[in-house]
């Protein structure tokens, strides 16, 4: 088990000191558990960002540092940050970590990949250009949008852009054939 310590906590960027040699890869996951005095507890995951040389690497942190201090022991998982994927995971919301927060119960999922991957190859995408049911019939017969594609949303204030946004949201997460990550 490859184990540093917090050298540096800047806001959501620690820098921890691991031994000669032993430097996490970019990407993997650092976990920092302990209890400190006056009985509050740390439990917080880490992603590794940058490794800044002297045995030292910056990682980002992937929830609140309150609490962390200078010392505490921090663990390198040896692999990425993963979630779940695939069928299980349609119409539930998740945290950065893979963890459910819709209070919808524990989420049974055969595959779990890091959520740092290479892009499919070509030979894997679809040409078939298919068009996004949102669900809002202005937006389908005006502006319809393609899957797979990127939008933009522009206009000036006060013309409706973030109520249009929370419209396609609110219908994504009733609509199970859209996604309710159209927007993340």
């Amino acid at each position: 088990m490859n184990k540093g310590r917090v050298v540096s906590i800047t806001g959501a960027v620690v820098d921890i000191e691991f031994e000669r040699g032993h430097l996490p890869e970019i990407f993997n996951a650092v976990k920092i558990e302990a209890t400190l005095e006056g009985g509050r507890s740390v439990d917080l995951t880490l992603e590794v960002s940058n490794h800044l040389g002297d045995n030292l690497v910056r990682c980002i942190a992937m929830s609140s540092t309150d609490g962390l201090i200078r010392g505490i022991e921090a663990v390198d998982l040896g692999r990425p940050i993963t979630v779940p994927v695939g069928s299980a995971t349609l119409g539930r919301v998740f945290n950065v970590l893979g963890e459910p927060i819709d209070n919808a119960g524990a989420v049974v999922s055969e595959v779990n990949n890091p959520i740092h991957r290479e892009a499919p190859a070509y030979d894997e995408l679809s040409t078939q250009a298919e068009m996004l049911e949102t669900g809002i019939k202005v937006i389908d017969l005006l502006a319809p949008y393609q899957k797979g594609g990127k939008i933009g949303l522009f206009g000036g204030a006060g013309v409706g852009k973030t109520v249009a946004i929370q419209e396609l949201s609110t219908t994504s997460l009733k609509n199970t054939a859209v996604s309710p990550y159209l927007l993340v």
